[in-house]
């Protein structure tokens, strides 16, 4: 039995659409009616979750969608999973739920269970977990990590008092309490809206217009020649090229870097990839200059790229200090080893309630399922099946399949259009014909289908695919 049968007997055999266009008449007119009070100018169609089921997504005109977006790549298992509904009775989740514990000064008794079901499927190397709220929070957290060990550090260890001019300093935003420091994100990187993160942010205009940023630099990410093999030695030149920009960017920028930030595969900006060679030599740099290594595993963790964390393909040594997560572990934080990110006093990584533990009770069942169902090793061969239909339809229509990436990546694939205009065409008559996608960038297509994607999915999708991109 597989694992979509197990878990969603009742799954829609196939996509039904009964309206003319998407968002139907029910959708378009609630959504008007919600505009009153929530900005629904982003909205694709109004959704009914009660009706939504493992790889479908339901509106309220009775559309069935396959889905292949996942709530922003935030749905693991599916829709409606029965294994996490079993979460939902527990006694535990009903504590954390109705009390909310201020988790900091209030922790409950079952918190040392919940974080330990959570760092069973840690990346290798990390030891420990720090609650946040959300993916952009989780950033904003680790980089107020990396900035307290950084300072820490050069302050002469955690032994070593705050000094009374940085004790009063701070109170008024100045150095030495409140120091001139950098994180050295990427080009087309997208890490939150917040201040920090949205100050690493690089994707587009509008994730961070009229807000104050820092004055931190951006290096350029490598933008790879596909297919990789017949040309890896352009991409080792543009490795060594960006590489370069890196250490150029840390020995000339005017404040220190006490961070560099970084998505294994930049997924808002355009589902580039990090290659191997360049996150290795990435940690190398960041040890030769004594920068905290932060690796952004938001969209990229818990399993959509065959392995747990994206990262881990590189195999990175020694261990990068912190690596961030949220979306389809529906909680957030970071992950590390080295127990000096543990700041020197108490209430400096501090809030009312040091994340969520309902979330977190969520976060451990999730990773559960995962290794008890053999996850991602269905991942990696529907991921094998899907690309290879992709290659098939590339050779086709070339000219609306340019660079396909993500071969061997689990189902983490996406593909350029010619531009904007033909992508956001090919999505709205995807979307129309049954099939929920995503796109990323300007003109790129993105595949986030949830873990419980199988092979009849696969080709119900490329059918679709195939018709759509023959009317473009």
């Amino acid at each position: 039995m597989g694992v979509c049968e197990k878990y969603y007997p009742k799954e829609a055999a196939a996509p039904s659409i009964k309206t003319e266009v998407v968002p139907g008449p029910v959708s378009k007119r609630q959504l008007e009616e919600l505009s009153g009070r929530f900005d629904t100018r982003p909205a694709y169609f109004l959704a009914d979750y009660d009706k939504s089921l493992g790889n479908y997504i339901a509106d309220v005109d009775g559309n069935v969608f396959l889905d292949l977006y996942a709530q922003i790549a935030s749905i693991a298992l599916g829709y409606n999973n029965p294994k996490l509904m079993e979460v939902l009775s527990t006694p535990e989740f009903k504590s954390s739920i109705v009390n909310r514990p201020a988790m900091g000064n209030f922790p409950q008794k079952e918190l040392s269970t919940i974080i330990g079901n959570i760092l069973k499927v840690a990346p290798k190397g990390q030891t420990h977990v720090w609650s946040g709220l959300s993916g952009a929070d989780a950033n904003e957290l680790a980089i107020k990590a990396a900035c307290m060990y950084y300072m820490e550090k050069k302050r002469g260890g955690p032994k070593v008092e705050f000094s009374k001019e940085e004790l009063t300093s701070v109170m008024e935003n100045h150095a030495p309490g409140s120091p001139n420091l950098a994180v050295l994100s990427f080009k087309r990187a997208f890490h939150g809206r917040l201040f920090a993160s949205g100050s690493c942010t690089c994707s587009k205009p509008i994730h961070k217009l009229d807000f104050p940023a820092f004055d931190w630099p951006h290096a350029e990410f490598p933008y790879y020649s596909y297919p990789q093999d017949p040309n890896a030695d352009v991409n080792r030149e543009e490795d060594d090229r960006c590489l370069k920009i890196v250490e150029d960017l840390i020995a000339t920028w005017k404040i220190p870097i006490a961070a560099l930030l970084i998505e294994p595969i930049q997924s808002e900006g355009g589902d580039n990839h990090a290659s191997k060679y360049f996150l290795q030599k990435l940690r190398d740099i960041t040890l030769k200059h004594g920068i905290v290594y932060i690796i952004d595993e938001v969209q990229t963790g818990v399993g959509a790229t065959g392995k747990m964390w994206c990262h881990e393909y590189a195999e990175i040594e020694p261990a990068c200090d912190l690596v961030t997560f949220s979306k389809k572990f529906q909680s957030a934080g970071y992950f590390f080893h080295d127990e000096e990110f543990i700041p020197n006093k108490p209430y400096r990584q501090f809030n009312t309630w040091c994340g969520d533990p309902a979330r977190m009770i969520i976060a451990g069942a999730i990773g559960q399922e995962i290794q008890e169902n053999n996850l991602l090793d269905q991942v990696n061969r529907v991921g094998d099946y899907l690309f290879s239909k992709l290659e098939a339809l590339q050779t086709r229509y070339p000219q609306f399949f340019a660079r396909l990436r993500g071969k061997g990546r689990g189902t983490f694939i996406a593909w350029d259009l010619p531009d904007g205009a033909s992508r956001d065409l090919l999505l709205k008559k995807l979307r129309s014909s049954g099939c929920n996608v995503g796109g990323c960038s300007d003109q790129s297509v993105r595949l986030r289908p949830s873990l419980s994607f199988e092979e009849k999915h696969v080709d119900i999708f490329v059918n679709v695919l195939e018709e759509c991109v023959s009317t473009l």
